[in-house]
């Protein structure tokens, strides 16, 4: 007789009893070790020390990541077209070697068309450099006049009228000789020769490879949060290629603008002013101011009449319009996350840290830190730190 209810239940339905399997304990050896799961600790530990290192890096090898930063902004610039070339059949190397030698022939170019135009533009400003001290003083002169007949001679007096004049002329002095010493000193001209030789062979290796290295540090990524910081970094990648190419369009352009028109109008330097205030616009608000300014002085000092003054504000006027309602909202539009304050506060930080290299590095990094601080953002409104309502 089947006392067991399990027995009984397949007795009544008729179906054969099957013996039970044991059910198998999991057994670790003693060669084996029980995986646990990282702490909290652990994952903060790893990411304060991946800071660190990357910190000390940059501190220990400023000096000489120069070249390598501008290959990177070069690889990463150039990866699309790269690509697109690749696909219609040229080999990858073939592709970056292509872009690499068209870069190079871009700058040849330029070089060769505006190099002499630059030096002589230069030469003419060290040539005028005593002209603009004389002017500078006697405007400096003729404004404690103005003080010193406003406010009387017990307030100003003859003796800071003098030392004001001459400290004018003085600075304007101490600049050129500066610029002079910068542009002509050995140290200058290798960095700078460093900078143009090795820069295109560590960006034709890094332009080669950068798929590879791209699966690369793919592969290295956390599994349980891979698909989170792939999220990350191609939103950081949308911004920054909008940026970055957006940018140097709107660069381009504000140069080859301010500068035919400054020339056009009559302005002595007009040329190197215009390109430096053009390419100087990457940074918001100090091409323009830059630009402006100088412009506005240049012609103070060389037009004799109001007439070629207004008509040098006429053109900086039209070109603030051209930037802000046409060639802005048309190459960077909304796609670019970056507000201004922040990339003006980043550049400088950058360049107060690490000097060229900083600024180089500015915008990436200040693209990087605005798409995770907007996904913390949105991860702690939808939390419950922020949704859990207020006790009674």
């Amino acid at each position: 007789m089947a006392d067991d209810p399990l027995e009984l239940r397949e007795i009544a339905s008729g179906a054969p009893s099957q013996p039970t399997a044991p059910v198998a304990s999991e057994v670790v050896t003693p060669n084996q070790t029980v995986r646990q799961p990282p702490t909290r600790a652990q994952r903060i530990t790893l990411g304060v020390a991946l800071l660190v290192v990357v910190w000390l890096a940059l501190e220990l090898f400023s000096s000489v990541l120069a070249p390598f930063a501008a290959a990177a902004v070069i690889a990463y610039a150039l990866d699309p077209p790269t690509t697109y070339l690749t696909r219609l059949g040229l080999p990858r190397g073939v592709a970056a070697l292509s872009m690499i030698l068209g870069m190079i022939f871009a700058l040849l170019l330029f070089a060769l068309l505006f190099y002499p135009l630059i030096l002589a533009q230069i030469g003419l400003f060290v040539h005028r450099v005593p002209q603009y001290v004389h002017l500078l003083q006697g405007w400096a002169r003729e404004a404690i006049t103005d003080l010193q007949a406003s406010f009387g001679s017990d307030v100003v007096n003859n003796r800071l009228r003098d030392l004001v004049s001459s400290q004018a002329g003085n600075m304007l002095s101490v600049v050129t000789s500066t610029l002079t010493g910068v542009i002509g000193s050995g140290m200058a001209i290798f960095n700078v020769l460093t900078l143009a030789v090795l820069t295109p062979v560590v960006g034709f290796y890094l332009l080669r490879d950068w798929q590879k290295v791209i699966r690369l540090v793919d592969s290295w990524l956390p599994r349980r949060y891979a698909g989170v910081i792939r999220a990350q970094a191609r939103e950081v990648d949308r911004i920054l290629s909008a940026w970055v190419r957006g940018q140097a369009m709107c660069c381009l352009i504000l140069a080859l603008y301010y500068a035919v028109a400054l020339t056009l109008a009559g302005l002595d330097l007009g040329l190197i002013v215009g390109m430096g205030a053009g390419l100087l616009s990457f940074i918001p608000y100090v091409g323009s101011i830059t630009g402006g300014v100088t412009s506005i002085a240049l012609a103070l000092a060389q037009f004799p009449t109001w007439r070629g003054v207004i008509l040098v504000a006429c053109v900086l006027i039209v070109g603030q319009i051209l930037e802000g309602y046409v060639i802005y909202p048309r190459f960077l539009g909304d796609r670019v996350e970056l507000p201004a304050v922040w990339v003006i506060f980043a550049l400088f930080a950058g360049g107060a840290a690490f000097g060229f290299l900083g600024i180089m590095l500015a915008v990436p990094i200040a693209a990087t830190i605005g798409v995770l601080c907007r996904f913390w953002l949105r991860r702690y409104l939808a939390s419950q730190l922020y949704l859990d309502p207020p006790t009674r």
